[in-house]
């Protein structure tokens, strides 16, 4: 049986595991509360982040569509790249699923000589970790800008209050 097909029989369980390893990465009441909390509407951030992870899990199975990948990954990385997280802790919730591929294949495949395709399949997560890196950096340049933007609006403001900048329009 080829991994990626075992992983899919799995992915239920996989990708709930992978969640729980991306919560267990917030503060400990933090956790509690998004963990404890299964109801989408008093748990929102709780639920995108069990979403994302499943959506994520099955369409690195897959492995077809890059633009998919990347709205899936964007996904979690805007949750996580507005809370008090480095640019490294913010993307790390792609390594959580090769930890959680080790934890649960390695030593099996070990024993069965199968190890090869285990580190086929962390290549994929390897990919996934730059497209991540380069998602996140995108997301932080597209917010500086638009802080950029937003300082320049309030000076001209402030200086065509004061009147030192004149609009000069053609009749």
């Amino acid at each position: 049986m080829r991994f990626e097909s075992e992983l899919a029989e799995r992915k239920a369980e996989l990708s709930e595991k992978w969640a729980d390893l991306v919560l267990g990465s917030y503060p400990a009441e933090t956790r509690k509360i998004w963990g404890r909390q299964k109801d989408r509407f008093q748990n929102p951030v709780g639920a995108a982040i069990i979403d994302a992870t499943r959506e994520l899990f099955d369409l690195t199975l897959q492995w077809e569509d890059a633009e998919k990948i990347a709205s899936s990954l964007d996904k979690l990385i805007r949750i996580r790249s507005v809370q008090d997280f480095s640019p490294s802790q913010a993307v790390s919730f792609v390594f959580l699923l090769k930890k959680l591929l080790r934890e649960e294949f390695f030593k099996p495949m070990q024993a069965g000589g199968r190890l090869d395709e285990l580190l086929r399949f962390e290549a994929k997560v390897d990919n996934l970790a730059m497209m991540s890196f380069d998602i996140y950096a995108k997301g932080r340049e597209t917010m500086y800008r638009l802080r950029v933007d937003e300082v320049k609006r309030a000076q001209s403001s402030l200086l065509r209050k004061a009147g030192m900048i004149v609009d000069v329009t053609a009749d």
